[in-house]
């Protein structure tokens, strides 16, 4: 789990390793710190979140290790399953 704050201390040093990371598919999922909730990049939820309390991860499987479970917009099949399955 990589926190966005630890990327750098400015926007701009963020924005330049966040697509570094991305580029070497080191980051393929974000998640709400806060909420415990993990998704798509391009999850329109995500896009409204604080910086600090935006994480990403490298796998699903990581995300689950943390604790997160999957976004009910991006992810509606995963998150039915975790629902069933919280049950």
């Amino acid at each position: 789990m990589i926190r966005h704050t630890e990327l750098g201390v400015r926007p701009f040093e963020r924005s330049r390793q966040l697509k570094m990371s991305l580029y070497a598919k080191r980051i393929t999922l974000a998640g709400n710190l806060k909420l415990k909730i993990y998704g798509r990049l391009n999850c329109p939820s995500g896009k409204r979140m604080k910086v600090e309390n935006r994480v990403f991860f490298e796998s699903e499987a990581e995300a689950i290790a943390n604790g997160f479970r999957p976004c009910g917009h991006c992810m509606r099949a995963r998150y039915t399953e975790w629902k069933a399955s919280a049950k």
